[in-house]
C-alpha cells in the first residue's frame, strides 16, 4: 500500500477521543427522514435481478410489451416474442373475454406471477397504460391499421400482423404516423428475416442471376380475388363483455352480428378481408419487392387475367422487371422465384434450401447469410431485429414503407381484378393514372368515431 493510501485509511478510520463515530449511511438516510418528515420507501439493497445479475435483464433495459387482439396468430407471435429475455408482456386487450383470459393466463405461467392485466376496449387500454414501449397487434385485417395510428399517437412502438392495411390510404396513414410520433413498426413479414428467403435475396442483389427479367410471388390457393358482399344470416349479440361486438367491427361498416365471423369467416369478405391476393402477397410482394430494389414504390402497371383469382396477372415496374402472380408452383407457403439471364433461384416455407438453376449458385449459402448480417447488422430472427430497433431507434426490416408499398401493389392487383381490366398506378401521386373509376379503390368509408388521423 503507498504512503499516499495509508494516510488517506487512517484518516478515514481514527476517530478523535470523545467524538461520536460517522453515522451509517442507513443512519444519515433514517435521520433525515425523521428531520424532514419524509418516508424513505426505496429499498436500501437491489435485487440482483434488477440489474441483470444472475443471468436476468435489467429492469430498465426490459421492453414492456402489451397485445391487442391476439388470436392464434398473435398466440404464436407471442409465445416468439417471449423467448427473448429482455422482453415482459404486462396487458392483453381484446373484444373477447375468452382470449384475454387465456392470454393472461398464458403470460402469468411464463412471467411466474398474476400480473398480466386485461382490457376490452383499446381506447380505455392505450389511455391508462403509459408504462408500455411495445404492442404486438393481431387482429383481424380490418383493424390493423387504425389500431396501429392509435397506438402510435399514444406513444407505443408496433409490430402488426399482415396485411397491415386495407387500402393505399390506410398504408399512407401509417407511415405518416410512424414519421409523426417518431415510432418503430415491423409488419408481421417474417421471411425477411428467414435464412432460405434471404439467400435467394442476396443471389439477386449481388447480380449472381445476371439481369432479373422476372420474379414470381405466391398468392393464397383458397379463396378469390372478388370476395363477398353479402352477409351472415344475422344472430342476437352476446353480452359485450363475452364479445363486443360493435369494437369487433370497429372502423368497417355495421353489419349484423354473426359468431363464425368472430372464429375466422371474415375471411373472404370484402370487408374485412384483403383477398387471396393480400394473404399471401402481403409476404410475397414484399419479398419480391425488397429484392429487386423496389422496396420505396410499387408496381406501375397491371395486365387483368380472366379468372376469379389473379392467378398468372402480370404487373410491371418502372425499373422494367415484371412480377407475375402464381398460386401454384411451390412447396409449401409464401414462395418466390426469381429469374435472371444467367440463372433463376427459387424458395418457400417447406424448402429445407433454396432450389436454383445451377448447385454452383448455392455453394455458399451460409456466408451469403453471414455476410448479410454483418452488413446490416440484422438478425435471422423477425421479431428481434424488432426489438431491437426498439432500443436503437433504427428502421426495421419490414418497416412502414415497405409494408405500404408492397400492400399498394397488393391493393392495385385487387382493383384490376374488380375493375376486370388492366390498370395503370403512379407510385408517386399513390393513385391511378387517368382512372376515376380506379381511384375510388384508394380508399374506404371509415365509420365514426375511428379515424386515420393520428
Amino acid at each position: 500500500m503507498s504512503e499516499h493510501s495509508k494516510n488517506l485509511k487512517n484518516s478515514q478510520t481514527r476517530i478523535p477521543k470523545g467524538a461520536k463515530p460517522a453515522p451509517t449511511r442507513r443512519e444519515f438516510l433514517k435521520s433525515t427522514a425523521a428531520a424532514t418528515g419524509t418516508v424513505i420507501t426505496a429499498p436500501l439493497f437491489v435485487r440482483a435481478e434488477a440489474l441483470g445479475l444472475n443471468g436476468g435483464t435489467a429492469a430498465n433495459s426490459r421492453i414492456v410489451l402489451g397485445g391487442i387482439g391476439i388470436g392464434p396468430r398473435g398466440e404464436f407471435d407471442l409465445r416468439w416474442m417471449l423467448k427473448e429475455n429482455d422482453v415482459q408482456f404486462v396487458a392483453v386487450c381484446d373484444i373477447q373475454k375468452k382470449r384475454r383470459e387465456f392470454v393472461k393466463n398464458l403470460a402469468d405461467e411464463h412471467h411466474g406471477n398474476k400480473d398480466c392485466a386485461t382490457y376490452r376496449d383499446l381506447r380505455e387500454f392505450l389511455a391508462a397504460r403509459k408504462d408500455i414501449d411495445a404492442l404486438l397487434i393481431a387482429t383481424g385485417d380490418r383493424w390493423h391499421a387504425t389500431a396501429t395510428i392509435l397506438a402510435m399517437e399514444s406513444g407505443k412502438d408496433v409490430y402488426s400482423e399482415k396485411p397491415s392495411c386495407m387500402t393505399v390510404t390506410e398504408g399512407k396513414a401509417v407511415v405518416a404516423a410512424a414519421k409523426k410520433h417518431n415510432r418503430i413498426y415491423q409488419t408481421g413479414t417474417q421471411r425477411l428475416s428467414e435464412a432460405n428467403f434471404t439467400i435467394a435475396n442476396e443471389l439477386l442483389r449481388l447480380g449472381r442471376l445476371g439481369e432479373v427479367h422476372t420474379v414470381r410471388a405466391h398468392i393464397a390457393p383458397w379463396d378469390d380475388a372478388y370476395m363477398r358482399h353479402d352477409f351472415l344470416p344475422e344472430e342476437p349479440e352476446p353480452p359485450k363483455d363475452e364479445v363486443d361486438w360493435d369494437l369487433w367491427l370497429g372502423p368497417c361498416p355495421k353489419r349484423p352480428y354473426n359468431h363464425e365471423y368472430v372464429k375466422g369467416a371474415w375471411r373472404g369478405h370484402y370487408d374485412f378481408h384483403t383477398s387471396c391476393i393480400g394473404e399471401w402477397g402481403a409476404h410475397t410482394f414484399a419479398q419480391c419487392q425488397v429484392a429487386i430494389g423496389a422496396g420505396d414504390t410499387s408496381a406501375i402497371a397491371y395486365t387483368y387475367v380472366n379468372n376469379k383469382t389473379g392467378d398468372g396477372m402480370v404487373t410491371k415496374y418502372a425499373n422494367g422487371i415484371k412480377m407475375v402472380l402464381q398460386r401454384e408452383g411451390w412447396r409449401g407457403s409464401c414462395g418466390v422465384r426469381y429469374e435472371g439471364s444467367e440463372g433463376w433461384v427459387a424458395v418457400a416455407d417447406d424448402y429445407k434450401a433454396p432450389e436454383a438453376s445451377s448447385p454452383a449458385l448455392l455453394v455458399d449459402s451460409d456466408k451469403l447469410v453471414k455476410d448479410y448480417m454483418e452488413r446490416t447488422g440484422r438478425p435471422m430472427n423477425h421479431v428481434r431485429d424488432f426489438f431491437d430497433c426498439v432500443k436503437s431507434r433504427k428502421q426495421t426490416v419490414a418497416n412502414p414503407t415497405v409494408m405500404h408499398r408492397s400492400m399498394s401493389t397488393v391493393h392495385a392487383s385487387n382493383i384490376c381484378m374488380w375493375l376486370k381490366r388492366d390498370v395503370r398506378y403512379d407510385p408517386v401521386k399513390e393513385q391511378f393514372v387517368d382512372d376515376a373509376e380506379a381511384n375510388k379503390y384508394l380508399a374506404r368509408v371509415i365509420r365514426k368515431p375511428w379515424s386515420l388521423e393520428g
